[in-house]
């Protein structure tokens, strides 16, 4: 491991939430950590199917099916003293990898070291099955508390579903929607500081954009402290979007299926673009129909004859083509909109291997979310932020 490099693993599972592992998982490699995700009887390359969890104004949550998470490392060859900290997304897996004892010995490992752990939602309930929780301070989804009190835990009854608490090493979330501070506590744990992130970061929302492509960025850069707004038009502050999760399952294209709802942080109407310092594009299918919104379209051409920092993934970059920014610009995409960038004067680069994202001047592009950690952190180099250790 070279110096000042960290190693975290990611204890994954069938119907872990989705948002809780792949947000983590590709965030902290944009901060330019190695992250190994790992599930009992897998090996890498092996797929998780995960879930994904939201109220639908029932009594309890639904839950739906998510993306496909595929592991990079198996779970049989993990040599403990290789990582510096444990994450554990929620969902139902946490409800039988507590079963399992391989899970629990591992988890005993990482507290008997005092090397931190990070658990969220129904994570908790891992903890709880190897004896970790009796006397600390924790908090989890509401429904888990029963049996943290039970184990013997300080229970914190969560204020919002982005509540969190510290107790020592150990760090514990409510859900997905409390990941800004969660993932920062854990860098912090990992002894990572974090400088020029007193930027201002606009994100151009629109319904059945990709449900990874605007929570992952957005959350990952609210972990480091940038102020992010997302808006969409027409609509306002508190205004939901609904999202689309896009994968590929053996068909010619990706499969579309119906993701997260994703609430809208600022309002449209009124404004004011020349306050933020970058503007990020998300993918999906929203952007066929923005690229014909005349606000999206001047909002888009202010960032980029301004020269600040500009970042486009998946069909993102139709928003570019449409507003006559491309011309001599080196750019990607996903490669169905190669028409698009090229007709606009752009030129173009292959996305080989598929994660690979290119910067040229103010302009971040990418293929698919697949390639986010490189898309994060070429913006980040943009806007001047340092993650160091």
């Amino acid at each position: 491991m070279a110096k000042g490099e960290r190693r975290v693993l990611l204890l994954c599972g069938d119907y872990m939430e989705d948002y809780e592992a792949m947000v983590p998982f590709q965030a902290l490699q944009a901060y330019g950590v190695a992250v190994d995700a790992v599930c009992p009887g897998k090996k890498a390359g092996d797929l998780c199917r995960t879930g994904i969890l939201y109220g639908a104004g029932h009594q309890t949550y639904t839950e739906s099916r998510g993306h496909n998470f595929a592991l990079n490392a198996t779970f049989d060859d993990i040599e403990f003293s290789k990582y510096d900290a444990l994450v554990i997304p929620g969902g139902r897996a946490p409800e039988y990898l507590a079963m399992d004892q391989k899970v629990v010995n591992l988890v005993t490992k990482f507290s008997d070291s005092k090397k931190p752990i990070a658990a969220i939602c129904h994570g908790q309930l891992i903890l709880a099955a190897a004896g970790l929780v009796k006397g600390r301070k924790c908090t989890a989804y509401r429904l888990v508390g029963p049996v943290l009190v039970s184990a013997g835990a300080h229970w914190v009854e969560p204020e919002t579903l982005a509540s969190c608490v510290v107790d020592g090493d150990l760090i514990t979330g409510t859900t997905f929607k409390g990941h800004p501070e969660y993932i920062r506590h854990l860098l912090k744990a990992l002894g990572g500081k974090v400088t020029g992130s007193d930027k201002r970061i606009l994100f151009l929302c629109g319904d059945f954009m990709e449900d990874y492509e605007i929570t992952v960025p957005l959350q990952a850069l609210q972990a480091l402290g940038c102020h992010v707004d997302a808006v969409c038009p027409k609509k306002k502050a508190g205004d939901i979007c609904v999202t689309a999760v896009q994968q590929f399952e053996g068909d010619q294209t990706y499969t579309e299926k119906r993701g997260h709802d994703f609430t809208l942080t600022a309002d449209y109407e009124g404004l004011e673009v020349s306050s933020y310092d970058a503007l990020v594009i998300p993918g999906g299918r929203s952007p066929e129909y923005l690229a014909v919104d005349k606000t999206v379209i001047a909002i888009t051409k202010h960032f980029m004859e301004a020269k600040k920092p500009v970042a486009a993934i998946c069909h993102g970059p139709q928003i570019l083509a449409a507003a006559g920014v491309l011309q001599g610009k080196k750019c990607t995409a996903y490669p169905a909109v190669k028409l698009n960038v090229v007709l606009a004067g752009g030129i173009w680069l292959e996305p080989d291997p598929f994660h690979r994202c290119f910067t040229h001047e103010n302009l971040v592009t990418g293929a698919a979310w697949q390639g986010h950690p490189e898309f994060i952190a070429q913006l980040m180099a943009l806007l001047g932020i340092q993650v160091s250790f």
